[in-house]
């Protein structure tokens, strides 16, 4: 697709405008400006509504209540001068009239036929009305209402007769309300100049408020730039408020972690290279003695070849726990969780392991307490379980047991690794779960042993949002527990 200049010009406009936007919307400076200004708006604003509507309501009752009492003065008057029977009596249509000018309205006299026999606006005369207030009135009942969509008052008031309780007629007016409408508008404009007053106040208030909590975290920010420069002993000291101390002490403790994760990395190459150089090292003797020697025999051959072929073996041993590591570390939020059956699990881990139990006469038992599927991933679990018992078997004596249970609560489920081996020494169990420790560097080497295993095995059961712990005593065996959540929870 070809796009011309100008149009392209246009879409890079457009797209600055939105990035502008976006920047000032994300502002934490503007977002408390604009938060206070609001928290000043709102209560304004709703104490201006509640104030007209206060009185809008309080003025359209007195002025109900004022048409309700001229209107039961007419009636009185209507009944003594026998309106009913003669509507000409000059001085009741003057008092009609005078009330239907003071309040600019619409003054309707009806009598108990329901025909209006005086109309004010000579609209309705003799013409009969059988609307539902006329008819309520009627029966005794004054009524009132205001029509807040025209914009008037209707007030209709029951004419009974002297020393008695009968209805001989209605007074109904109608009068509008614009005067107070008026004063309405007057109230919502002069509330709305107080509210823009208010809001310029509210925007120095906020602009105070953002400068003090902004200037802080500036601080922060230009004390975390020189840090990345590089690891220093310098720590950052900003306590103004609560939030930037714990910011502080949280940036504090990461930089903390790092400067370990740092020495662990260097630690951890340093590490590395030496397993890996050490088996390089053997074959280079090895093969080195072979090639200074003439004539050199069979036996000797074969004997320095099948110890160049362990050390290879080694080797790739190394090489694939480490990127069993590697992998794991690169993929920890990639975890494949499936519902797996974990009793047909461990049953197929401990009959795969079940020949290197079988060299060193290792009994393997498994003991089941209740049927357990979990959501797990099954290659990964897999690995952890299996380095647990190939472990328990190769650091066994012969004719030694290796017993794994399993059991299941309402929300976990639990499985239990235990030998009767050599036993790890009270002040290395804290270290076995580290990358490339061994206790006795010595017999794993001779064993096959890398000192990743017990890494690996930690690293899947924290994945899977686990635990494991080790429980031992030297000379008389080892338990490892593993406590896995029967359902997934991603973080």
């Amino acid at each position: 697709m070809y796009i011309q200049s100008g149009e392209w010009v246009i879409i890079s406009r457009v797209k600055s405008h939105f990035k502008f936007r976006d920047k000032i919307f994300r502002n934490l400076r503007f977002r408390i400006i604009l938060i206070v200004m609001l928290a000043g708006l709102v209560p304004c604003t709703a104490a201006l509504f509640g104030i007209v509507n206060f009185y809008e309501s309080q003025t359209i009752s007195i002025r109900t209540a004022e048409i309700q009492n001229q209107c039961t003065i007419l009636g009185n008057q209507l009944n003594n001068y026998g309106y009913f029977e003669n509507p000409s009596s000059d001085v009741v249509n003057a008092n009609l009239f005078q009330m239907s000018t003071i309040y600019s309205g619409r003054i309707m006299v009806i009598d108990q036929d329901l025909k209006v026999i005086k109309d004010t606006y000579s609209l309705d005369e003799g013409k009969t009305d059988v609307s539902e207030n006329v008819v309520r009135c009627m029966r005794g009942a004054s009524t009132n209402y205001y029509d807040t969509k025209n914009h008037y008052i209707e007030v209709t008031s029951p004419v009974t007769e002297t020393g008695g309780n009968r209805v001989i007629g209605v007074i109904q007016a109608s009068v509008p309300t614009d005067s107070i409408e008026v004063s309405v508008a007057v109230l919502y404009s002069q509330g709305g100049v107080l509210i823009g007053i208010v809001l310029i106040l509210l925007a120095a208030a906020g602009v105070f408020a953002a400068a003090r909590v902004v200037r802080p975290l500036h601080r922060i920010s230009a004390a975390i730039e020189s840090v990345t420069e590089g690891y220093t002993d310098d720590v950052l000291h900003e306590d103004t408020f609560t939030e930037t101390r714990q910011i502080s002490e949280s940036f504090n403790k990461m930089l903390g972690r790092l400067k370990q994760l740092d020495e662990s990395r260097e630690e951890f190459v340093s590490n590395v290279s030496h397993e890996l150089k050490t088996p390089m090292t053997s074959m280079k003797v090895l093969a080195d003695s072979l090639l200074e020697q003439e004539n050199v025999p069979v036996e000797m051959y074969q004997e320095f070849m099948g110890d160049i072929a362990k050390e290879i073996d080694r080797e790739n041993q190394i090489i694939t726990d480490l990127l069993s590591l590697v992998k794991m570390d690169k993929t920890g939020q990639n975890i494949n969780i499936q519902s797996v059956n974990i009793n047909e699990l461990l049953e197929q881990i401990l009959k795969r392991l079940k020949p290197i139990a079988d060299k060193k006469n290792v009994e393997i038992v498994m003991e089941s307490f209740r049927p357990v599927s979990a959501e797990i991933d099954e290659t990964k679990f897999s690995l952890a379980i299996s380095n647990l018992v190939e472990n328990a078997i190769k650091y066994n004596h012969d004719n030694g047991w290796v017993h794994v249970s399993l059991n299941a609560d309402h929300k976990y489920f639990y499985i239990k690794v235990e030998d009767s081996g050599i036993g790890i020494p009270e002040e290395d169990q804290a270290h076995i779960f580290e990358r490339f420790y061994r206790v006795d560097k010595s017999h794993s080497r001779e064993i096959g042993g890398t000192g990743l295993g017990l890494a690996i095995a930690r690293n899947a059961v924290l994945m899977h949002r686990g635990s494991i712990r080790v429980y031992s005593t030297k000379g008389e065996g080892t338990t490892f527990t593993v406590r896995i959540p029967l359902t997934y929870v991603a973080s």
